[in-house]
């Protein structure tokens, strides 16, 4: 093939990626706004617009209300053209999720299965997810296969490096490849959070992700990045030491932030289930759970106004008690911080995340939704 005919190619793929990224980010549109918008002809856009429909990339849903002529069909995206399965993988449990285009959960599940590190684990959990892909009929959909675990991972996301939660390291990414006909990924829950919530806040450039599962985490987004670190570690707040008497952690050490805001911590403490704690709290106005609650704020705020003074950024409170937290909460962390900072803060530099425990496994679904936007 000449050079000239490869150049013609190479502009009618650039121009079919230009149409289709228009419509994904206005979500919905017509014709002649998209000629308006970017400037291609009226007939260069009405043929990237069949290709896109043709391959089922595109559909034409309804129409706009009309500005004295005929009414402009609209024209969106199928978000489900494409989807990303997401697996969050704890110690006696494991969340699955499936995200469309736009990174939106249309599938949440938990299954109770305790971790091991066996071949018959992974081999189950692998098929657990091949008999949800089947019964919704999903195989031709299918971008990939994330997984966001407990542990930090290799540079290159196929292993576990540190793992001691659930004593994991070690774990890679083929023990699910092998038994799953998709591509797969291996991620840190944690980072796969910042994911999420770097998705959802896309005009933050710097960010400090809280993440409040049944263990901590956390992680760092600067320049619209998450920061790895030279080891993976970067944004493991959970190990931060905020009393060297304090309970010991997992890690071997004591009076880690883990220890005192962890929901496990919480439910230790307050020795009712979260979600009952929150019943009780909330509605039946306990002072003995109040008390609890305050304190648990007070360790958080403590950290939150230590790690602000390293890192000048919004702080996003992610994860399983994100839903739990009211304004109030925010009200009282902001009034614990304030008085003990140089630098104090105002209520909109907290944010909450929305997705609750299943923020790591719709984070690391993420991963392909990205890369399909990215490279269609």
């Amino acid at each position: 093939m000449n050079e000239k005919g490869l150049t013609t190619i190479n502009l009618k793929q650039i121009n079919k990626s230009k149409v289709y990224q228009y419509i994904y980010r206005k979500k919905q549109t017509f014709k002649l706004q998209i000629v308006q918008d970017l400037q291609m002809g009226l007939s260069t856009v009405s043929q990237n617009l069949t290709m896109l429909e043709e391959s089922g990339l595109i559909e034409r849903n309804g129409y706009f209300d009309s500005t004295g002529g005929r009414k402009a069909q609209a024209i969106q995206i199928v978000s489900d053209f494409k989807i990303s399965i997401g697996i969050g993988i704890l110690k006696n449990m494991y969340h699955i999720t499936a995200v469309d285009l736009y990174g939106n959960a249309i599938y949440t599940n938990t299954v109770s299965f305790s971790y091991s590190d066996t071949p018959s684990y992974y081999e189950q959990v692998s098929n657990t997810i091949l008999e949800f892909i089947h019964n919704n009929h999903y195989e031709e959909k299918i971008l990939g296969i994330s997984i966001a675990t407990q542990g930090i991972t290799s540079q290159d996301n196929t292993s576990v490096t540190y793992g001691k939660i659930m004593n994991n390291t070690g774990m890679n990414v083929n023990n699910f490849s092998q038994h799953l006909p998709y591509p797969c990924h291996l991620e840190h829950d944690s980072k796969s959070a910042a994911c999420l919530e770097l998705w959802n806040h896309p005009e933050l450039d710097s960010a400090l992700i809280l993440l409040l599962n049944r263990n901590m985490g956390g992680a760092i987004i600067t320049n619209h990045q998450i920061h790895q670190g030279i080891s993976m570690h970067s944004g493991t707040i959970e190990h931060m030491c905020i009393n060297a008497d304090g309970p010991l952690c997992y890690c071997g050490n004591h009076g880690c932030l883990e220890t005192y805001c962890s929901a496990n911590a919480l439910e230790h403490t307050s020795g009712l289930p979260i979600k009952d704690f929150f019943v009780q709290l909330r509605e039946k106005k306990s002072s003995h759970l109040a008390a609890i609650w305050e304190d648990y704020l007070k360790h958080l705020s403590f950290a939150i106004r230590n790690l602000n003074l390293v890192i000048d950024a919004p702080i996003i409170i992610s994860g399983y008690l994100a839903p739990y937290f009211t304004d109030e909460d925010i009200k009282k962390l902001i009034s614990f911080i304030n008085p003990s900072s140089p630098f104090p803060l105002s209520n909109d530099s907290i944010l909450l995340g929305v997705h609750g425990q299943y923020t790591p496994a719709i984070g690391a679904a993420l991963f392909y939704i990205e890369q399909f936007i990215q490279t269609i």
